[in-house]
């Protein structure tokens, strides 16, 4: 576990992305298999061994040191894993030091040969053979929740660095490969051929666009480039190949389990790229639903008869990669556009339709269509050129994305938890509310980025000397008519909400900016976030 634990002490605390990449190579390059394959597998999310819960992980705890000391640690800390990492008592069976510290391999192997009630056991035992980093880890592996700015993409991109491959070559094996990627690490070394992608119906990387800028306009002719709306879903591929449906994330993660009714409706041999939407049939089109309908199914392994039947997806296509046999990505938009639209067609009407494109002659025409979308779960618009292959990453020229610009309201700060890791030590993340009536303000969302680290030390300051209540990690500040701190809070969208108290809920909000000079009795009122909801901005 000590080379796994120095990887992630190393990769918590260095910000730069190129960093990041140099240190997982090197960890690639210098740890033997199957050691460096367990950790590629565990930062990406792809082990399946068995968990100890955070009750199990109290209980503990619990029998090593007293309770309320432990509350107040975890209070001043605010991670779980990190509170008890530090706090375990050291113990005879670390005599010999770090040397004695179990393998990440003899870990995973362990616990996935295990029947599942042993895990906890099994962790308590290493966690007295372990150092703080080491126990770190550990808790991290078998928990989950790996904070380190490590995404699927940079670990294939690590990969590609390693190997000094393309990247997409990664992609495209991905799904065909399984834990500890002893082929994979062969084949990238030189030592082993490519490995056969064995999985049926995977994964192909995603073109992505550029946000467009202002001087962009002056260079581009509208004549070269198309279109369309820009929805307020989330990206997917639906690949139907040899006989297997599967429908993908933007970042290639297989989410098809949670949308069944989706992926049974397949009836094609392709790949489609798209938005998933939530809609239902009405009048012979489909409604479409918002963003916070479509939460209802987000993040789930399986799904209710009752969400299926009040929440269905649809996949509203954008471009067509493969059809049948025959791959299109090196063809031109246009013409994939209008193969699209053919293939399509013959799919089942409450389940798949095409984003309806913009007619335009000048940007001025585009921009009125953008300031005055159909409907509000349009975000924006996507420019795409005509004559540009689909090309995996984002490359320059070829799309662009033009959203709208952010809705903009004053809110009170109400409430402050601390944060994770680096910002353990500060309440970084804010409960901001607006006024129901004149005395009464009601929360509306939260963020926790959006500020400098200036601001942030401005904020935990004014926090810590306006607390009024405490709730554990949690602390309820000073808000008023004529005292208190508001935020110009940005956010994308704005849904009505049975589960909030305002009966609201907002979508991506973020801190804009802080406005000291703003006395919070001026701060904006629950009416004007209702009205914001069917008004476009």
């Amino acid at each position: 576990m000590n080379r796994f634990a120095d990887l992630l002490d190393l990769l918590a605390f260095t910000p730069s992305r190129n960093a990041k990449l140099a240190l997982l190579k090197d960890h690639f390059r210098t740890v033997p298999d199957p050691e460096r394959g367990y950790a590629l597998a565990a930062l990406a999310r792809d082990l399946d061994i068995p968990s100890v819960k955070p009750a199990q992980l109290r209980e503990m705890i619990g029998g090593r040191m007293d309770a309320d000391l432990f509350a107040y640690s975890y209070d001043y800390v605010g991670d779980l894993a990190e509170t008890i990492a530090l706090a375990w008592p050291e113990t005879d069976a670390r005599q010999a030091g770090r040397n004695d510290a179990p393998g990440l391999a003899e870990v995973v192997e362990t616990l996935i040969a295990s029947p599942r009630g042993k895990g906890a056991a099994l962790v308590e035992g290493w966690l007295d053979r372990l150092d703080p980093p080491g126990r770190y880890a550990l808790l991290k592996l078998v928990t989950g929740g790996f904070r380190m700015g490590v995404s699927s993409r940079l670990l294939k991109q690590a990969l590609a660095g390693f190997g000094d491959v393309d990247v997409n070559e990664i992609e495209e094996l991905w799904h065909g490969l399984k834990p500890p990627y002893s082929d994979l690490f062969a084949w990238l070394e030189g030592t082993g051929e490519k490995p056969v992608n064995a999985a049926a119906a995977p994964f192909r990387p995603v073109m992505l666009s550029h946000a467009i800028e202002e001087a962009d306009f002056e260079k581009l002719d509208p004549d070269d480039f198309s279109a369309e709306w820009k929805w307020d879903g989330i990206r997917v591929q639906a690949v139907s190949e040899r006989g297997v449906n599967r429908l993908y994330s933007r970042t290639g993660d297989d989410i098809s389990g949670a949308f069944p009714d989706l992926v049974d409706a397949f009836g094609f041999e392709g790949v489609l790229d798209g938005e998933l939407l939530v809609a239902r049939p009405v009048d012979g089109g489909l409604e479409t639903g918002t963003f916070s309908d479509l939460q209802q199914r987000l993040n789930r392994k399986t799904v209710t008869a009752k969400q299926l039947r009040e929440y269905p997806v649809f996949l509203r296509a954008y471009d067509l990669l493969i059809d049948g046999d025959t791959d299109l990505r090196k063809k031109g938009f246009a013409e994939r556009r209008e193969l699209l639209e053919a293939f399509v067609s013959t799919l089942d009407p409450d389940r798949f339709d095409c984003s309806p494109m913009l007619e335009f002659s000048s940007w001025e025409e585009l921009a009125a269509h953008r300031a005055n979308p159909p409907s509000v779960v349009i975000e924006g618009v996507m420019i795409k050129r005509k004559s540009a292959a689909y090309v995996p990453g984002r490359p320059k020229g070829e799309w662009f994305k033009w959203k709208r610009d952010p809705f903009l309201i004053d809110a009170v700060l109400m409430y402050a938890q601390r944060g994770h890791g680096k910002r353990s030590g500060f309440y970084s993340d804010y409960t901001f509310g607006v006024w129901r009536t004149d005395e009464e303000l009601v929360p509306v969302g939260k963020a926790y980025f959006g500020f400098t680290d200036d601001e942030l030390v401005q904020i935990d300051k004014f926090v810590r000397n306006n607390t009024i209540e405490r709730f554990g990690p949690v602390r309820s500040v000073r808000a008023g008519p004529d005292k208190g701190l508001v935020f110009e809070v940005a956010f994308e969208g704005i849904n009505r909400s049975s589960r909030h108290k305002s009966g609201v809920a907002m979508r991506f909000p973020r801190i804009n900016r802080l406005r000291w000079d703003k006395p919070p009795a001026e701060a904006d009122r629950l009416e004007s976030l209702e009205r914001m909801i069917d008004t476009p901005r």
